[in-house]
C-alpha cells in the first residue's frame, strides 16, 4: 500500500505561494498582511482614512541618520515643514486626481477639503466630463490624451507621417514604418477622448488601409470604441494603456526619424512618439524588410532587447542512477539463438550521464524524489530509447492516426502518455474520456472490502489490488461544468489534470477514477493545463491573461504569471522543468522562470493567435504555431527567431519533436500532417556565429525543409505524439 499511496516528494519550495512575480499579495479586504497602522485605518471611520489619504498622497521627506523617523507619516522630530507648493510638487496629478475622483464618488466631503487644503490643489474634478467610473488607472492614463484644437490637424498630420515613410530610403523605410501602428491608434484615441467622435469614425475608415494585414482585427475591435466611456474595461484599451509599446530602431533610423519630427514643428506625432512609445535603439546597420517582419506583429509591439539578455539554464538535468539497468537490458533482448551485443549499450548509458554545462543545478527547484516504480519506468524509457529509430530525410517515422467517429464539434483537447499507453481527450458535454491504445485494459483499484481479503503472503500485491472483473477499454469521468478544453498525463500514469471553462482545475486519479482535488484560482475558463516532465509541478494558463504554477499538494498556484495582454491559449514546460513558456491571443511568447516567477524571454514574431509550442527534446529550441499557419523556431539561449516554416493552409493546433530532434511534425485544421526536416535547422544556427548584438536571418527555406505532407480523410489533427521509438501518434475527430 505505501508504493500506491503517493509518491514522495522532495521539500517544497520555501518560496510564498502567494508570490505574484516576486511581489507578495495582500489581502485588501481582511487587512491581512497590512502594517498595524494601515489596519488601525480600515477599522477608524472617515479620521483614519483622512490619515491613510494624507500618508500615501503626500510621501514624507526623507528622515536623516541624524532623525530616525517616527510618527504615522514617517516624519523626523522637529523637521521643518515642506511650503505647500513644493508638497504640490511632490504629487503626481494623475493619482491625486484619482483619489479625490474617489472621495467625491463615495461622499466624503471632509477628507476631499482636507486633501485639497494639504496639496494646495482646487482645480474642480468633473466626473461627467471624465466619464471613466472607478477605475481610476485607466483615468489618470487617458486624462494624458490632449486636444490639439481643430480635429482636421490629426489626419493631415498622418498623411505627413505615411507620406515621409513611403519616401525614405530602403534602409530606412522598413523600420520606420513601424510608428504607423501605435500613432494611428493614439490619434484615434485622442479624437474619440476629446469628444470628435464623428471624425475619429472618419479618420479611422479612410486610413485603416494603410495599416498590416495582422492588424486589421485590433483596428476592428478598436472601431467599437466610439465614446469615452467605452475606454474603460475594454481589453483594447488596457493593451494601450500605457507607453510601452515597443520599436527597435537602429541609431541611423531614429536619426532619420528625429530630424522628420524637427522639422514637422510639433503636432500630435511627436508628442504620441514621445509620450506613447518606446524606441530601443541599437548600434549596427537597419535591419532589412524581412528582419523588420520576422519580429512584427504582437500587441505590445516588439520585445525589448534587454528582456532577452537574462541567462536561461536550457540544458537537461544529469539522468539519475539506474542500477538494475544492465540486468534488465539483458533478459529483456534474450530473444533468438544470436547474442546480443552489449557494448553500445554500455557507450549509450554513459553519453546519458554526462553532465550538460547549460543545464541548471540539480537543487535549483525542488524535484519529486525517484521510487522504485519511477525508476523502473525510466529503465524500460531507456531500453526503448535503445532500439529508436534514427529518423532523417531518408527514413520518415510511421504515422498511427486516431479518428474520434461521430465526434464532429465535440472532442476538444487530446492528450496521449509518454509511454503512449493511454489516450486521453475532453469533450464539449463535460466528458473526460479515458482509454488505453494497447491491448492492455484499463484496470480499478479493489475496494477496502475487497483488500481485507487478499493473502497477505502474496508475491504480487500490486496485480492483486488491481480488480481484473472491473477491466475496461475506456474510462468516463464527470465533473466539470462545461466544456473541457484540455487535458494533461502525469508521467507515471498515475494522475490526469483537467481544465474547462468553469474555471477550475481537476485532479484524477487514474487508480480510482475519481477526482482528488479541485483547484481554484483562475476567474475565467481555463484553456490549457500541462504537466512538468517530472511531475508534481504543472502550469495552467486562461482567459484572465495569466499563466499559474502549481504543485499537486497545494490548492493555490506557487506562482502567477503575469504581463500578457490577452488570453493565455497554451503553457509548455522546459524539459527540465525550470521554465514555463506561455503563448498567447496577444500574438507574443513568454518564458518564465519558476523559480522566481520572472520573465526571461519576450518572442515576438506570430501574426495570430498563438495555439501550439514544443521544446526540442535537448531543450535548447522552441516551436511555436497558431492561427497564421506557421511554425516558428526560435533559439531559447539568444531569444532570436531561426526559422519559419510555412506551407499550411490553416490554423496549426499540434507540433512535437521526434525523440532524435531531427523531424518536426504539425498539423491542424487543414487535414494534413507535415514533417519538417529539424536537422537542417540546427545545423544551420551555430552558437559562435549568433550573438545578442546583431540580427540573425531566419531561415525561411520551406520547401526545401517541408519533408513531406500526408493529408487525412477530413479530419483535423489536434494532438501530435513521438513515442519513444519514433513512431508519430495524432489523433483528432472526423469531420463528416
Amino acid at each position: 500500500m505505501a508504493e500506491l499511496g503517493g509518491p514522495t516528494y522532495a521539500p517544497l519550495t520555501p518560496a510564498n505561494p502567494t508570490i505574484i512575480n516576486g511581489l507578495a499579495a495582500v489581502d485588501m479586504q481582511t487587512g491581512q498582511h497590512l502594517p498595524p497602522q494601515h489596519q488601525q485605518v480600515m477599522s477608524g471611520g472617515e479620521h483614519g482614512l483622512v490619515s491613510m489619504v494624507a500618508a500615501t498622497v503626500m510621501p514624507p521627506p526623507a528622515a536623516t541618520p541624524d532623525q530616525p523617523s517616527s510618527g504615522p507619516t514617517g516624519a523626523a522630530p522637529g523637521a521643518p515643514a515642506l511650503p505647500q507648493d513644493a508638497q504640490a510638487n511632490t504629487v503626481d496629478r494623475h493619482t491625486l486626481v484619482a483619489v479625490l475622483q474617489f472621495l467625491k464618488n463615495n461622499g466624503l466631503k471632509r477628507t476631499e477639503d482636507f486633501l485639497r487644503q494639504e496639496c494646495n490643489f482646487f482645480d474642480i474634478v468633473d466626473d461627467e466630463k471624465q466619464g471613466l467610473g472607478g477605475d481610476t488607472e485607466v483615468s489618470s492614463v487617458l486624462s494624458a490624451y490632449k486636444s490639439e484644437g481643430d480635429p482636421a490637424k490629426y489626419e493631415d498630420a498622418y498623411k505627413a507621417l505615411h507620406s515621409f515613410i513611403e519616401k525614405s530610403l530602403d534602409p530606412y523605410k522598413h523600420e520606420v514604418a513601424q510608428v504607423l501602428y501605435p500613432v494611428f491608434v493614439h490619434m484615434y484615441l485622442e479624437l474619440v477622448y476629446n469628444g470628435h467622435e464623428e471624425v475619429a469614425k472618419n479618420f479611422l475608415e479612410r486610413l485603416k488601409g494603410t495599416q498590416e494585414e495582422y492588424y486589421q482585427e485590433d483596428i476592428h475591435r478598436l472601431s467599437l470604441v466610439t465614446n469615452r466611456e467605452h475606454m474603460s474595461g475594454y481589453q483594447i484599451m488596457d493593451n494601450f494603456r500605457s507607453s510601452q509599446f515597443t520599436i527597435r530602431l537602429s541609431r541611423d533610423t531614429y536619426s532619420h526619424l528625429k530630424r522628420f519630427l524637427t522639422e514637422s514643428g510639433g503636432g500630435p506625432v511627436p508628442r504620441i512618439i514621445h509620450d506613447r512609445l518606446y524606441l530601443d535603439v541599437y548600434e549596427g546597420v537597419p535591419r532589412t524588410k524581412a528582419q523588420v517582419m520576422a519580429t512584427a506583429g504582437a500587441q505590445e509591439g516588439e520585445a525589448p532587447r534587454q528582456v532577452n539578455k537574462a541567462k536561461i539554464y536550457y540544458g537537461l538535468l544529469k539522468e539519475p542512477e539506474i542500477p538494475n539497468l544492465a540486468m534488465e537490458e539483458e533478459e529483456g533482448e534474450e530473444e533468438g539463438d544470436k547474442p546480443k551485443k552489449k557494448k553500445p549499450k554500455k557507450d549509450a548509458l554513459q553519453k546519458s550521464k554526462k553532465n550538460d554545462p547549460n543545464a541548471p543545478p540539480g537543487n535549483r527547484i525542488p524535484l519529486p524524489e525517484l521510487r522504485d516504480i519511477d525508476r523502473m519506468e525510466r529503465a524500460k524509457a531507456f531500453r526503448d530509447t535503445l532500439k529508436r529509430v534514427t529518423l532523417q530525410k531518408d527514413t520518415l517515422p510511421s504515422i498511427c492516426f486516431y479518428t474520434f467517429l461521430n465526434a464532429t464539434g465535440n472532442i476538444t483537447s487530446v492528450d496521449i502518455s509518454d509511454d503512449s499507453s493511454i489516450l486521453a481527450y475532453g469533450t464539449s458535454d463535460s466528458q473526460i474520456r479515458v482509454q488505453s491504445i494497447t491491448p492492455i485494459k484499463l484496470r480499478c483499484m479493489k475496494s477496502a472490502e475487497q483488500l481485507s481479503d487478499i493473502d497477505k503472503e502474496a508475491d504480487d500485491v500490486l496485480v492483486r489490488m488491481m480488480d481484473e472483473r472491473t477491466a475496461e477499454p475506456v474510462r468516463t469521468l464527470l465533473g466539470h461544468a462545461g466544456p473541457v478544453y484540455s487535458v494533461s498525463m502525469s508521467p507515471d500514469r498515475n494522475l490526469l489534470l483537467s481544465a474547462g471553462e468553469d474555471g477550475t482545475i481537476r485532479l484524477w486519479s487514474l487508480q480510482t477514477w475519481t477526482c482528488l482535488v479541485v483547484y481554484k484560482g483562475h476567474i475565467f475558463p481555463v484553456w490549457d493545463v500541462r504537466f512538468s516532465p517530472y511531475g508534481y509541478y504543472f502550469a495552467s494558463g486562461g482567459h484572465d491573461r495569466t499563466g499559474r504554477l502549481w504543485a499537486t499538494d497545494h490548492h493555490q498556484p506557487l506562482r502567477i504569471f503575469a504581463g500578457h495582454f490577452s488570453d493565455v491559449d497554451v503553457v509548455q514546460f522546459h524539459p527540465n522543468s525550470n521554465y514555463v513558456a506561455t503563448g498567447s491571443s496577444d500574438r507574443s511568447i513568454r518564458v518564465w522562470d519558476c523559480l522566481n516567477g520572472n520573465c526571461v524571454r519576450v518572442l515576438t514574431g506570430h501574426k495570430d493567435i498563438v495555439d501550439a509550442l514544443a521544446f526540442s527534446p535537448c531543450g535548447r529550441f522552441l516551436a511555436s504555431a497558431g492561427g497564421d499557419k506557421r511554425v516558428l523556431v526560435w533559439d531559447m539561449a539568444h531569444g532570436h527567431l531561426i526559422a519559419e516554416m510555412a506551407s499550411h493552409t490553416s490554423t496549426i493546433y499540434a507540433i512535437a519533436f521526434s525523440r532524435d530532434c531531427n523531424i518536426l511534425a504539425s498539423g491542424g485544421m487543414d487535414n494534413c500532417v507535415k514533417l519538417w526536416d529539424f536537422s537542417r535547422v540546427m545545423e544551420d544556427n551555430h552558437e559562435d556565429d549568433t550573438n545578442v548584438a546583431n540580427n540573425p536571418d531566419v531561415k525561411r527555406c520551406n520547401e526545401s525543409l517541408l519533408l513531406g505532407t500526408f493529408p487525412t480523410k477530413n479530419t483535423p489533427v489536434l494532438a501530435a505524439h513521438f513515442t519513444r521509438r519514433n513512431v508519430l501518434l495524432v489523433a483528432g475527430p472526423f469531420d463528416g
